[in-house]
């Protein structure tokens, strides 16, 4: 897949635009401060991936006849170029939901929607589904998959991310980019620069991307204090939060404990009216 120069350029055009305004900057941040998991990495957001390594997987599977078996049905699909069927097999091997687990064939159907579909409108009816391609290319691409030739590739990893969130405007792929440049791996670390990309998730109601702001903005970590907005941002990320993301409450907890009664006062003022502008 090579992507035409006009994608490149209309990447680069809306990273700038989106990264203009001024998004909760600021100086000085602590690792410490961090409470997720996993890596992260760097700059050049518009640097477009290109992704060259295709495993054998569903290229090599052989067309299927439809019959009522779904699986069976779903690979007919992808085989005939569907991005939906492609997808849903992806995250099913990821998974092992349905089928053993099996990371490599589940990239290789990433890497298909990818090859396939990386110029697409952002706005065409499946740019959601390829965004969350190029999602999970890059989380392949960070830890690599044993035992394969995708290999550990940071740099790759922070272009899948780039692409996604600068292009398609992905807010999952905004909250990995931001980690990737909070914790400078693979590109030079730039907390400032990833705390923006954190406000774009977290406007999007991407609840992870609105704790790690939360955190920061509470601690003045890169940031300048702003007690009540983090509190506010870790009450919605709270709210939101999965059975497993136990950093999140845990934030939360901590940041209510600290805050003063006006923090707190002031914190409530800002979530009715974030809920008021959702409803508007």
């Amino acid at each position: 897949m090579r992507i035409s120069e006009r994608i490149v350029a209309g990447a680069l055009t809306l990273a700038a635009s989106l990264l203009a305004g001024p998004v909760f900057l600021s100086p000085a941040f602590s690792t410490s401060a961090l409470a997720f998991e996993g890596t992260a990495v760097g700059h050049e957001d518009a640097a477009i991936p290109v992704v060259t390594v295709q495993p054998g997987t569903a290229a090599g599977m052989k067309k299927a006849v439809p019959q009522q078996n779904s699986l069976t049905a779903l690979q007919y699909a992808a085989e005939g170029g569907h991005p939906v069927a492609q997808w849903k097999l992806g995250r099913m091997y990821a998974s092992g939901d349905g089928v053993a687990k099996d990371n490599l064939r589940a990239f290789g159907y990433f890497s298909r929607i990818a090859n396939a579909h990386a110029e697409d409108s952002p706005h065409a009816p499946q740019a959601g589904i390829v965004a969350n391609a190029f999602v999970a290319l890059g989380r392949y691409y960070l830890d690599g998959i044993p035992n394969t030739k995708v290999k550990p590739d940071p740099e790759r990893a922070r272009e899948m991310f780039a692409y996604a969130a600068s292009y398609f405007g992905n807010a999952d792929a905004q909250y990995d980019l931001a980690r990737l440049y909070i914790e400078g791996v693979g590109a030079p670390r730039d907390p400032r620069y990833g705390a923006r990309w954190l406000g774009l998730a977290a406007q999007k109601g991407q609840h992870q991307a609105q704790a790690l702001l939360g955190q920061m903005l509470f601690n003045g970590d890169h940031l300048p204090r702003q007690a009540a907005k983090g509190l506010m941002w870790l009450t919605l990320a709270k709210d939101a939060a999965t059975a497993d993301e136990d950093w999140i409450t845990e934030s939360y907890n901590t940041a209510l404990g600290k805050a003063s009664e006006d923090d707190r006062a002031m914190a409530l003022k800002l979530l009715e009216r974030w809920v008021q502008g959702r409803r508007d």
